[in-house]
């Protein structure tokens, strides 16, 4: 699957990234995913696949395009997928004109992610070095620790990226007395997920309240990456929401890793970006054209690719930039 479906997938995400990159710094958040969803989900219709989105947009009544359930792809007679999608991963960022938007999609066979309810989830996210080493039920400072004896570094060398809302306040204090450093962003806890298994990002770990989708989405690039997620679904006080994501098998009990978020063999993991980022440059258009910074991981076999491409305008006397 990966082989044959890589570079489509990657196209998508691209051609999403493109979409709303014109967007940037107009303040208006609900547009640029709009922009966003619309390309992701007319790309989608090209694609040599019976594909079905498992994490979307929300429900059908919420959401005309990408919404959980819907069928994308050719159809029948295709490889057959379950799909997870960020359309616009950060749409604040992108209304600001702020860093590490991008666009997000994974892929993997039937059954190969896990149908996330639109929940919150506590999250703690480490790269390689650390996995297997960290406990989400321990504390800040326990993990803080094995995190720095796993990569040969003091604690206060560690960063450690949070998002900034008030229900992190004592998670922050925690974190802060341990000695290690806090990065807070307002936005786009999946891209700092990323770059806790990329060496060289400066980011060592993920802590905090954030998305459940979003954490599915985490699990399937941090799997291609060697890295590790472990999450727990925050309850709704909302009844109806918990009756329905209990019907929809949840635990709220359970701390998921890796494995259970994405427990999928054949794994495609794709990312563009928007904004500038710590991990990939956003979308910079010059006269004859634009060009993208993405990532494309594969989980059978792993590989990891950073692709810069160049789409050039039609026209005589094109320069290409670089």
């Amino acid at each position: 699957m990966e082989s044959a479906l890589s570079g489509e997938f990657l196209r998508v995400v691209e051609q999403a990234a493109i979409a709303c990159a014109r967007s940037i710094g107009h303040g208006d958040r609900k547009g640029s995913d709009r922009l966003a969803v619309e390309s992701m989900r007319h790309t989608m219709e090209e694609l040599p696949i019976d594909g079905t989105i498992v994490i979307g947009e929300g429900e059908r009544d919420e959401a005309p395009m990408l919404y959980v359930g819907e069928r994308v792809g050719k159809g029948m007679g295709f490889p057959t997928i379950d799909i997870a999608v960020d359309p616009l991963e950060g749409t604040n960022l992108c209304a600001t004109g702020a860093n590490n938007a991008i666009t997000v999609l994974a892929a993997s066979e039937k059954g190969g992610l896990l149908h996330a309810p639109d929940l919150y989830m506590q999250k703690l996210c480490v790269g390689p070095a650390a996995k297997g080493k960290v406990y989400l039920d321990a504390t800040p400072a326990e993990n803080l620790r094995a995190i720095a004896d796993a990569l040969h570094r003091a604690v206060s060398d560690l960063t450690v990226v949070v998002l900034d809302r008030p229900r992190h306040d004592k998670l922050i204090d925690d974190i802060r007395q341990a000695g290690a450093r806090i990065h807070l962003i307002g936005d786009g806890d999946l891209s700092a997920a990323i770059s806790a298994a990329v060496s060289g990002t400066g980011v060592h770990a993920v802590m905090g309240i954030g998305g459940a989708p979003e954490g599915v989405l985490s699990a399937a690039a941090l799997k291609c990456l060697g890295g590790e997620i472990q999450g727990r679904l925050i309850v709704d006080t909302n009844t109806a929401s918990r009756e329905k994501a209990e019907a929809m098998g949840v635990d709220f009990n359970r701390i998921y890793k890796t494995d259970e978020l994405a427990p999928g063999e054949h794994i495609i993991f794709a990312a563009c970006g928007v904004t500038q980022g710590n991990l990939l440059n956003g979308v910079h258009l010059f006269g004859d054209g634009m060009r993208t910074s993405s990532l494309i991981l594969n989980r059978n076999p792993r590989r990891v690719r950073f692709v810069q491409t160049v789409y050039v305008n039609e026209g005589e006397n094109i320069t290409v930039r670089f």
